[in-house]
């Protein structure tokens, strides 16, 4: 018989045989018992009366034996080390042990669902592609133990042989620790076990470029012309630009009723879940972005509820908010192709206008203070990653300053 007894908690394997089950046999359960509390965890075995009765009554151990232990020690071993943790209570440990058995591919699909949720659609194409290239990697079952420091560099290695670039590898690993720590949170592995950390597994970084224009690229943006829809995209994009670098999902669905005293006031879908009260961010309505709403949108006068663009209602689902934006970017990103392809300029998507936005600012020395603030960052060290690097001639003109004796 299987009892342990620790701290005010009872562990026992028991023989549930308040219910038998059609074919006459009853359940084993490891029992757990706190505080007048009883709670009951499946083995997966069912014997008779007499079964369990010789299960402790013979020198070789059964094969039913041997599993029943083993579902007994897991338990036994989850209230150690919440005792130990000064953590045990009956819902902790019947979380730990539901999550128990989770892969890596479950939990991140997890994920996936509550970015889908909450309209997360950067987040949720992120956690996507980087289940996809795990999968490629290490197939439909992964599990938490697998994931170790050498596991993560034969997985990172096999990425770069695809010809993964190590943003790419970054965004990836960066996505599965969190996961990882998701996991030490709900209890699933210990905070010594993750392969992540000091002496463990380092992410590579990211490779830098330059994702800022200057002002004489977006001048050279303002001035082009081609035909309506391409007009149309280029507009959308400088709005974004204008209106503190506004991610489109933010964008896309602004009402009238956040034009507040001359300013556009919103908050960012991507930090509203983060914070309990959300970080309004404050944009000067400028007569260009006024110009861009009446000729792109639906005009600043009207019905409060009213939308200021034309691609959303305010009232679709999760998914049609997600087909929307991505619509919308990849549209966007297409057209600002062309036109970077025809000024002679490097790269232009709608992620650019953030960047820009911030590097322009910093460029004509407005403190990173009103920038980091104005992007909704939740400090400066985020804002300064958004700070775009100098440019060759920049560096040039700066180095020649060393002979200015």
């Amino acid at each position: 018989m299987y009892r342990f007894r620790r701290d005010g908690v009872s562990v026992i394997a028991v023989m549930d045989s308040r219910h038998a089950k059609k074919n006459g046999l009853y359940p084993v359960k490891t029992e757990v018992v706190f505080r007048r509390r009883q709670k009951y965890f499946p083995t997966g075995i069912d014997v008779s009366k007499e079964e369990w009765e010789s299960l402790w009554n013979t020198r070789r151990m059964p094969e039913k034996a041997i599993y029943i232990e083993k579902s007994f020690n897991h338990v036994r071993r989850l209230v150690n080390e919440l005792i130990d943790q000064e953590r045990f209570c009956i819902d902790l440990l019947e979380k730990r042990l539901r999550h128990t058995h989770i892969s890596v591919n479950q939990a991140i699909a997890n994920k996936m669902e509550e970015a889908f949720k909450l309209g997360k659609i950067n987040t949720f194409y992120r956690y996507r592609n980087t289940l996809h290239a795990l999968e490629t990697f290490a197939g439909k079952r992964i599990t938490f133990d697998s994931v170790t420091p050498i596991w993560l560099r034969r997985c990172e290695k096999f990425w770069m042989s695809e010809g993964k670039s190590s943003t790419t590898v970054n965004i990836y690993m960066r996505s599965l620790r969190c996961v990882v720590n998701d996991a030490i949170g709900d209890g699933i592995i210990r905070t010594v076990d993750s392969p992540f950390g000091s002496g463990k597994y380092r992410i590579p970084a990211a490779t830098k470029r330059r994702m800022a224009l200057s002002k004489d690229d977006i001048i050279a943006i303002w001035n082009w012309k081609g035909d309506g829809k391409m007009e149309y995209w280029r507009d959308m994009w400088l709005f974004s630009y204008l209106c503190n670098g506004i991610n489109f999902r933010d964008m896309l669905f602004l009402r009238r009723s956040n034009i507040v005293d001359g300013e556009i006031v919103f908050t960012r879908s991507k930090t509203n879940t983060l914070r309990k009260e959300p970080k309004l961010i404050r944009a000067t309505l400028l007569k260009e972005m006024v110009d861009i709403i009446e000729r792109c949108g639906n005009g600043i006068e009207g019905s409060k509820d009213g939308m200021l663009f034309m691609h959303a209602n305010g009232n679709e689902t999760p998914q049609e908010t997600i087909n929307i934006v991505r619509n919308a970017i990849s549209s966007c990103n297409a057209a600002m192709k062309i036109i970077a392809e025809d000024l002679g300029i490097e790269h232009i998507s709608t992620y650019t206008a953030r960047h820009s936005y911030a590097t322009v600012l910093m460029k004509s020395g407005v403190d990173i203070s009103f920038i980091s603030e104005s992007l909704g960052h939740s400090s400066i060290r985020m804002t300064e990653t958004y700070l775009g690097l100098y440019d060759k001639e920049e560096r040039a003109e700066h180095s020649r300053k060393l002979l200015e004796l």
